[in-house]
C-alpha cells in the first residue's frame, strides 16, 4: 500500500465510524511547511477507538508490533510501511480535537491536523519518555516554531511541564 492509499483508507475509516482523529508526525509537519523524509504515518485518536483501529489495520494486512493504552505500532509486510497511532482521552482529547484543522498533508489530500502547539507538547512528552528522541524531536520543534505562529507563553509552559526548559530559548529564538 502506498502512503496515499493508507492515508485515504484510514481517513475514510475514521470518518465512516464518526471517530475524532488527526495527523501528527511528518505529514503534519509538511502541512505547516516543513518537509522531512518519512516512511510512516502517525495518527491520533481517542482511547475508546483503539480496538476498532487496531482491528481495521490488521484487516488491511498490518501486523501490530506494539500496543499499550496510549500507543500502537503497525507494520505492513509489503513495502514495510508503518502506521503509529497515539490514543488520548479526557481533557487532552477535547483540547486536541477542538483545535485540529483540515490541512493539506499530501497533494490533493486535506485531513485533520493537530495544532502546532499540541504537536510541540507531544514531541516534548516523547523526549521525556525516550531521551534518545531528543535531537530529532527538538529539531522538529524548532521547525514548527519557525513555520507557525505558536504562542511562546504556551510553548514555555510545555517546555517546563516536560522538563525541557533548558532548550526553550535556543529553540524559540
Amino acid at each position: 500500500m502506498s502512503l496515499r492509499n493508507i492515508l485515504e483508507a484510514l481517513s475514510e475509516f475514521f470518518n465512516k465510524n464518526k471517530m475524532d482523529y488527526g495527523i501528527i508526525g511528518a505529514f503534519a509537519l509538511f502541512s505547516y511547511g516543513y518537509v522531512r523524509a518519512t516512511k510512516d504515518i502517525d495518527f491520533i485518536t481517542r482511547v475508546k477507538n483503539k480496538n476498532k483501529v487496531v482491528g481495521y489495520l490488521e484487516s488491511l494486512g498490518f501486523e501490530t508490533t506494539f500496543s499499550s493504552k496510549a500507543f500502537s505500532n503497525h507494520l505492513h509486510p509489503v513495502g514495510s510501511t508503518r502506521v503509529d497511532v497515539m490514543y488520548v482521552e479526557g481533557t487532552t482529547a477535547e483540547l486536541i480535537f477542538k483545535k485540529s484543522e483540515k490541512r493539506l498533508v499530501l497533494k490533493g489530500l486535506k485531513l485533520p491536523v493537530v495544532h502546532p502547539e499540541h504537536m510541540v507538547a507531544m514531541k516534548l512528552f516523547a523526549i521525556q519518555n525516550n531521551p534518545d528522541r531528543k535531537f530529532k524531536d527538538l529539531a522538529d520543534i524548532k521547525e514548527i516554531v519557525k513555520h507557525t505562529n505558536c504562542n511562546k507563553k504556551t510553548l514555555h509552559e510545555y517546555f517546563k511541564k516536560y522538563d525541557q526548559e533548558f532548550y526553550f530559548n535556543e529553540i524559540t529564538e
